[in-house]
C-alpha cells in the first residue's frame, strides 16, 4: 500500500470513530429535549425520566473500564465493531419501546453497548497517529465532543417537532440506525486492528467490584427522592466507599500477581492524568445537572415547544465549537493551564449571568434574553473540552491506552450520572411535591435558579482542581510548539513503556512507569 493510500485510510478511520463518538454524545443530550413528548406518549413519571437519562449514564459508566480493557485484549477494532452493532440495535429497540419500563431497559442496554464502543475511539486514535500529530487530532476530537454535547437538543427538537410518520419522539433513537450501519460497514474496511503489546487477561473480580461500587453510589441518588430518601440509600452510598477501597487493594494485588489489572493504578502516579481525571469528574457533575434542569425549565416551566427550546441552545453550540478550536490551536500553546482555568471561570460567570436573567425576567424571559449567558457559558465550556482529553492522555503508555481512555470516559459518565442523580436534590428538592398548575412556571423558575447555584459551585471546584494540572502545555509537546528541541512528553512515555517491556518476564511491564517522573528520566539516561 502506498504512503498516500495509508494516510488516506487513517484519516477515514478517524472520521468513522469521530462520527461514532458524536452519535453517542448526541444520544446523551438528544433525549432531554424530547422529555415532555416521552411523558405525554408513555405516561412516564419524572422519576422514570431521570432513569431514561441517568440509566444510560449509569450503564455506560459501569461498563466503560471493562470495555477499554476488552479492546486492549481482544482488539480495539473488533470491540468497536461489536459496540457499534449493539448500540445500533439498542437504538432501534428504544425507538420501538411500548412504555417507560421498556424504554428504561433499552436505554440501559444502549449504555452498555456504548461502553464497548466509546473507549475504543481514543485508543484507535492513540494507536493510529504518531505523537507529533495527536495534538491536532485530539483538538479535532475535542471540538466534536463539544459540538456533540450541545447539538443534541437542536437535533432532538427538530425530529420531535417534525413528528415524522407520526412517530413523535421515536426518531431521536431511530436516526442512529443509518449512521450506525454506515459506521459498521466502513469501520470493517478502514480501521486497522490494534491490541496491547503484552498478553493481558480480563479482570472479572475487578469488573464486579467496580460495578457494585458504582451502582451502590449512583442508584440511591437517582431513586432516593422517589423512595422518600430511605435509610438504605444513605447506607448504600456510604457502603460504596469500602467497596472502592477493596477494589483498589485487589487491583494492586492483581498487578503484582500477573500484571493484568482492570485499572492500571500506576497511571494515577502521572500528575497530568490524575489531575485531569478529577477535573473531568467534577465537570461531568456540572454538565449532568445543567442540561437536564435547563430542558425541564424551558419546556415544562416556561411551556416552550421543543423547537423553541432547541433553537435557544444554538448560540451555546456555536460558542462551544468556536472556543474549542481557538483553545487548542492558539491559546493553550501560549498560555497553558491558564486557558482551562479561564474556561471554568468564564463558564461560572455565564451561570451567574443566567441566574440574574432568570431573576429579572421570571416566566416572561425570552430566548434572546438567554443568549448572552449561554454564549458566555459556551465559550467557557469550549476552552475546557478540547484540550483536557489530550492533557489527560499525554503521558499514558500506548499499551494501556484502552484502560486509560476507559477511565477517562468512565469518570466523565460517573460525573454525569452523579449530576443527573443530584437533580433530585438541586432541582426537585427546591420544589413542593405537588405544584398547582398555575404556579408551575414560578416553581420551576425558582428551582432552576437553585440548581444553577449548584452548577456555579461545582465549576468553582473545577477551577481549583485545575491548579494540579501542569502549568504549561504538555499534551501535544509544548517544547515543540516553542521551538525547543526537547522530546515530547508522550514519546518519552512511549519509550518508558518499550523499555519496561524489554525487562525480564518476571517483572511487570508497568514497573518502570510506576516510578516517580524524576526516577523514570534517570532510568532512561
Amino acid at each position: 500500500m502506498s504512503a498516500a493510500a495509508a494516510d488516506r485510510r487513517r484519516w477515514i478511520a478517524l472520521a468513522i470513530v469521530m462520527v461514532a463518538s458524536f452519535m453517542d454524545l448526541v444520544d446523551v443530550t438528544i433525549v432531554n429535549i424530547a422529555i415532555p413528548s416521552i411523558q405525554a406518549d408513555t405516561g412516564a413519571s419524572f422519576s422514570a425520566v431521570q432513569w431514561v437519562t441517568g440509566g444510560y449514564a449509569l450503564a455506560f459508566a459501569i461498563g466503560l473500564i471493562t470495555g477499554g480493557r476488552l479492546g486492549d485484549i481482544y482488539g480495539r477494532k473488533r470491540l468497536f465493531l461489536i459496540g457499534i452493532s449493539g448500540f445500533t440495535a439498542a437504538s432501534a429497540l428504544c425507538g420501538l419501546a411500548s412504555g417507560p419500563e421498556m424504554l428504561v431497559a433499552t436505554r440501559l442496554l444502549q449504555g452498555g453497548t456504548a461502553a464497548l464502543m466509546v473507549p475504543q475511539v481514543l485508543s484507535i486514535i492513540h494507536a493510529t497517529f504518531p505523537a507529533e500529530e495527536r495534538g491536532k487530532v485530539f483538538g479535532m476530537f475535542g471540538a466534536v465532543v463539544g459540538l456533540g454535547a450541545v447539538s443534541g437538543p437542536m437535533i432532538g427538537a427538530l425530529l420531535t417537532e417534525w413528528d415524522l410518520f407520526g412517530l413523535a419522539w421515536r426518531p431521536i433513537f431511530l436516526i442512529n440506525l443509518p449512521v450506525g450501519i454506515a459506521g459498521l460497514l466502513l469501520g470493517r474496511s478502514f480501521i486497522d486492528e490494534s491490541k496491547a503489546d503484552q498478553a493481558l487477561k480480563l479482570d472479572l473480580v475487578g469488573v464486579a467490584l467496580a460495578s457494585v461500587g458504582l451502582l451502590m453510589l449512583i442508584y440511591p441518588l437517582t431513586h432516593g427522592r422517589e423512595a422518600g430518601w430511605p435509610l438504605w440509600g444513605y447506607l448504600s452510598m456510604a457502603g460504596s466507599l469500602p467497596v472502592f477501597a477493596l477494589f483498589v487493594a485487589y487491583e494492586k494485588a492483581k498487578t503484582r500477581r500477573d500484571g493484568s489489572p482492570l485499572v492500571e493504578l500506576a497511571l494515577f502516579r502521572v500528575k497530568s492524568f490524575a489531575a485531569g481525571i478529577c477535573v473531568q469528574l467534577a465537570f461531568g457533575v456540572a454538565l449532568g445537572i445543567f442540561f437536564l434542569v435547563w430542558t425541564l425549565y424551558m419546556q415544562v416551566g416556561l411551556g416552550w415547544s421543543p423547537l423553541k427550546a432547541g433553537a435557544t441552545g444554538i448560540p451555546f453550540s456555536i460558542a462551544v465549537s468556536t472556543a474549542a478550536g481557538l483553545s487548542v490551536q492558539k491559546l493553550v500553546p501560549r498560555f497553558g493551564r491558564k486557558v482551562l482555568q479561564a474556561g471554568a471561570l468564564v463558564m461560572a460567570a455565564g451561570v451567574l449571568t443566567y441566574i440574574g436573567e432568570a431573576h429579572r425576567y421570571g416566566t416572561a424571559i425570552a430566548p434572546w434574553q438567554m443568549a448572552l449567558p449561554l454564549v458566555v457559558m459556551g465559550l467557557g465550556m469550549g476552552l475546557i473540552v478540547a484540550p483536557i482529553t489530550d492533557a489527560v492522555l499525554a503521558e499514558v503508555p500506548r499499551e494501556h491506552a484502552g484502560s486509560a481512555s476507559g477511565l477517562i470516559n468512565t469518570v466523565q459518565q460517573v460525573g454525569n450520572a452523579l449530576g443527573l442523580g443530584l437533580v433530585s436534590v438541586a432541582f426537585f428538592g427546591a420544589m413542593d411535591d405537588v405544584v398547582a398548575p398555575e404556579a408551575v412556571g414560578t416553581a420551576f423558575g425558582g428551582a432552576f435558579v437553585h440548581a444553577m447555584w449548584w452548577v456555579a459551585g461545582v465549576l468553582l471546584a473545577v477551577f481549583l482542581l485545575m491548579f494540579a494540572l501542569p502549568r504549561r502545555r504538555t499534551a501535544v509537546g509544548a517544547g515543540a510548539a516553542a521551538g525547543a528541541a526537547e522530546e515530547p512528553v508522550e514519546e518519552l512515555a512511549g519509550e518508558l513503556a518499550e523499555k519496561a517491556a524489554e525487562k525480564p518476564a518476571e517483572k511487570p511491564a508497568g514497573e518502570l512507569a510506576e516510578k516517580p517522573a524524576d526516577e523514570r528520566e534517570t532510568a532512561l539516561l
